[in-house]
């Protein structure tokens, strides 16, 4: 009879942790299907708190409680609590109204999203930052219009920008370097309408550098105005290694003065622009320019495939201080290029030719020997490649006993050439069998990089 009376309570205790654990189930569902609900749009479970609309009121969300707390008359407190709290807030379809920054400080994963939610930010910015950029990394800014408010982006780390509209907005995007850099940071899929300023590459201040290496700025469209920049590239800022893809610059619509799709007063080393179409519309340009190089531009960018100037322009690259632009199939030339001349038969110091971040297609030298030879005074120039793999091609050997020039012909061009490499660079040495020289060097020439 004992025994039986132990497996009834068995039983009842098995029954009623099973009834336990389906309440629970369902609560936590009723949770996750009200949190879908509430924002519609998207999976809320993945944020820590949801935003809305209620009238003159901002409704905030715990998504691991489940608790509501109303806010009226500024969303900007209730996304400043959501981030400081948690680390992501999603927004409703809805107009949320800004009196004061949003400020994301030294977060890891950080995200403010939205479908339909339009922010007015009357010049104020969401601000991801970090001390230095260990310290924030993998931001993401995503599904927003915003009129007349920025991202800024400090110190930190793949920070994304992504589906957003900027409307009537002084900066759009702007990202800073005060104590380490930013780096790896994208922006996508974005549209800027009527700003002063589209993205913009700060000077670097305090302890930061310069570094916005390895930056995409991919499937994104720009409506400028007059005395607007659509990038901007600030004096010591380095946008280098980096892509511009898939951009379209409409200009000349709003206006015909003083507009520019690509300011660059930095570097952009190494950086490539593929498909990127800058468009003029205007008949009657002033200061209409696709590129506008500036005096401490160190170097310009690369025109890669793609790469489209369409309509009128007052100048499709604006460079008046000849910096030196390349493209993938660049023409270039050497002019009087001095080569060091070792004595006793020993060869001096090489001095070599390259165009990075550019490869040499082909080179075409002429090397001239000008000055005074004593008798039986040989000058010996030998020209070697420099491959993609470090290895180094067999020489040419020019010898002169005299002032004279001469080019390189075709055979001997041909025997530096592997049967298959990378020009990497070229290559040039000289030396005199005399114990002094009086005479000089000099390579000039021309060819083709990309």
């Amino acid at each position: 009879m004992s025994d039986i009376l132990k497996r009834i309570a068995s039983t009842r205790v098995i029954v009623v942790l099973l009834a336990a654990l389906l309440i629970f189930s369902a609560f936590n569902t009723y949770l996750i299907f009200a949190g879908i609900q509430s924002a519609n749009r998207t999976n809320v479970v993945d944020y820590d708190y949801v935003l809305s609309v209620d009238g003159a009121n901002y409704n905030l969300k715990d998504m691991l409680t489940g608790y509501v707390s109303m806010q009226s008359g500024d969303a900007s407190v209730a996304l400043n609590k959501a981030l400081s709290q948690g680390k992501s807030v999603y927004l409703n379809p809805g107009f949320y109204i800004l009196t004061n920054d949003v400020l994301v400080d030294n977060k890891l994963n950080a995200k403010i999203a939205g479908d339909d939610a339009t922010i007015i930010g009357n010049g104020k910015k969401i601000v991801i930052n970090g001390t230095d950029y260990t310290t924030s990394q993998y931001g993401l800014v995503s599904g927003l219009t915003l009129i007349n408010a920025t991202v800024h982006v400090e110190n930190s780390l793949a920070t994304t920008i992504q589906d957003c509209k900027f409307v009537n907005s002084t900066t759009g995007v702007e990202f800073a370097n005060t104590n380490t850099w930013s780096e790896y940071n994208k922006v996508e899929d974005c549209h800027f309408q009527n700003i002063k300023e589209g993205i913009a590459f700060r000077s670097p201040v305090g302890n930061g550098t310069g570094s916005y290496a390895s930056t995409q700025i991919e499937g994104c469209m720009f409506n400028l105005q007059d005395n607007s920049v659509g990038i901007n590239v600030e004096l010591l800022a380095e946008l280098s290694d980096s892509q511009l893809q898939t951009v379209r610059f409409w200009m000349g619509e709003n206006g015909h003065t003083n507009q520019t799709a690509l300011k660059v007063d930095g570097s952009m080393y190494q950086t490539l622009l593929f498909g990127v179409v800058f468009e003029s519309f205007t008949p009657d340009p002033v200061d209409i320019y696709a590129i506008d190089v500036g005096r401490t531009c160190n170097p310009a960018p690369t025109l890669d495939s793609g790469v489209s100037f369409l309509g009128n322009w007052t100048a499709r690259i604006h460079d008046p201080y000849s910096i030196w632009l390349s493209s993938t199939n660049t023409v270039f030339s050497e002019t009087n290029l001095s080569v060091a001349v070792g004595t006793g038969n020993q060869y001096g110091q090489n001095t070599t030719i390259q165009r990075r971040p550019l490869t040499i297609h082909d080179f075409k030298p002429k090397i001239e020997v000008v000055g005074n030879f004593a008798d039986g005074q040989t000058v010996t120039v030998r020209i070697r490649i420099e491959y993609i793999d470090n290895s180094v091609s067999s020489p040419v050997i020019v010898a002169f006993t005299n002032a004279t020039s001469t080019w390189l012909t075709d055979e001997q061009i041909l025997s530096l050439f592997p049967s298959q490499n990378v020009i990497w660079a070229i290559i040039l040495d000289a030396k005199t069998n005399a114990a002094s020289i009086d005479a000089t060097v000099k390579v000039s020439g021309y060819g083709t990089a990309g």
